[in-house]
């Protein structure tokens, strides 16, 4: 004899079934709430989606200004987030940004990142930061005195004290969106503040997060 009840709740669970696949696309968009540090670059190689594309799918956002945050939509990734987030978060574990600074004053070189920088002269300055939002750039958007899109490794100087263009080394910070220790930068921009042995450091983020720097003493190698 035919089982009504057991054939009825067999076609139940398949429709069932069904649905769920429906609602849920293959490829389906998700969104990746940022952190400090995150752009395009980085978040098109943690899900493995291509740069253009990604952009294209957040062509509200400005890739000089992603902040902690952010909700950004991942192209096609719905079931990947979880585990590149898992994959980043053990990376991360294992991952440290620090530079070992070995510096030989008589000779004047300095080490940093295994690599060996030759320098003309140390400055002792006092270092503030800012970001890409407008009320720091005088109106004239995320670009530098150049022209050019504002990028981890700009500073702002005073162009009597060290020239533009100037490669410089700089030592001594501490703030989450810089790498630690040392990092090398270029003399791209001015400001009307950035007088004497100071300089502005262009760091991506939203401008609260960057604000967090505050004043900070540190030594710059100029590099030849």
């Amino acid at each position: 004899m035919i089982n009504k009840k057991r054939i009825a709740k067999t076609a139940v669970a398949l429709l069932t079934t069904a649905m769920l696949i429906q609602a849920v696309p293959a490829h389906a968009d998700s969104v990746h709430v940022a952190k400090e540090g995150d752009t395009f670059y980085t978040l098109s190689k943690q899900y493995g989606v291509a740069i253009n594309t990604l952009v294209k799918a957040n062509n509200g956002i400005s890739p000089y200004n992603i902040y902690g945050g952010l909700k950004i939509t991942i192209p096609g990734k719905a079931n990947n987030v979880a585990a590149a987030a898992a994959t980043e978060s053990k990376t991360q574990a294992k991952t440290v940004t620090t530079a070992s600074l070995d510096v030989n004053a008589d000779n004047k070189v300095v080490q940093a990142w295994g690599k060996t920088f030759d320098y003309s002269k140390a400055v002792n300055v006092k270092a503030t930061a800012y970001s890409a939002d407008p009320s720091e750039n005088g109106g004239w958007g995320a670009v530098d005195y150049f022209g050019n899109d504002l990028e981890l490794g700009t500073i702002a100087v005073d162009p009597s004290v060290i020239p533009l263009g100037t490669k410089v080394l700089v030592t001594g910070h501490s703030h989450p969106g810089l790498p630690k220790q040392a990092f090398v930068a270029t003399a791209r921009d001015m400001g009307s503040a950035i007088k004497g042995h100071r300089i502005d450091i262009f760091i991506p983020g939203s401008k609260q997060s960057v604000s967090t720097f505050g004043f900070q003493d540190i030594e710059l190698y100029i590099l030849k």
